[in-house]
């Protein structure tokens, strides 16, 4: 069994200034940054992806603009692996689980952004190509939704979303516990 940290879409759009600030983003960096400096110090692998949108009409993490860039914070460093994925699966259409099965990874550590987009499709996905997935609930950030009259508030929609991956498709759990 190895394990690997899935660092996903942590990326200036999403911090505040951004095109597509996200709620608890900085908080979600920070505990990111902890989780980084643990892997790095048991020599773990790390994987960064990264989403440049391609769609017509896109706003935010557009190739070339420094939104799009991984946050200062959250750096690769030159020997980690950066996916760059045009969708919200960070499996489709990438390079992320022929580089795994490159290192043997059987376990992710999952964190980053959106919790309701990019986190809960990799986290499903994982699942289906065979991986075990802890996902780090205080290391990722959502923004609120509006359906039909309802305003779903960030911290609602994050909620939602950890508590209906968590046990199925992944082990839901905070930094710290992860760490302990």
């Amino acid at each position: 069994m190895k394990e690997a940290l899935l660092l996903i879409d942590i990326q200036n759009d999403y911090f505040p200034g951004g095109r597509m600030e996200l709620a608890g983003m900085e908080n979600a960096a920070e505990k990111a940054t902890v989780l980084i400096k643990a892997f790095r110090t048991a020599g773990k692998p790390i994987f960064f992806v990264r989403h440049l949108s391609v769609r017509p009409g896109a706003t935010f993490f557009i190739p070339g603009t420094p939104g799009a860039d991984i946050h200062t914070g959250i750096q690769p460093s030159p020997e980690e692996t950066v996916i760059e994925k045009h969708f919200p699966n960070s499996f489709f259409q990438t390079e992320l689980l022929s580089r795994l099965k490159e290192k043997e990874v059987t376990n992710l550590v999952v964190c980053g952004a959106m919790s309701h987009m990019c986190i809960d499709t990799t986290v499903r996905a994982a699942k289906e190509l065979g991986f075990t997935s802890t996902l780090i609930s205080d290391a990722c950030a959502t923004c609120s939704l509006k359906f039909g009259d309802k305003f779903l508030p960030a911290s609602s929609v994050h909620a939602a979303f950890m508590a209906a991956l968590d046990g199925i498709f992944a082990t839901v759990t905070t930094a710290e516990e992860y760490l302990s």
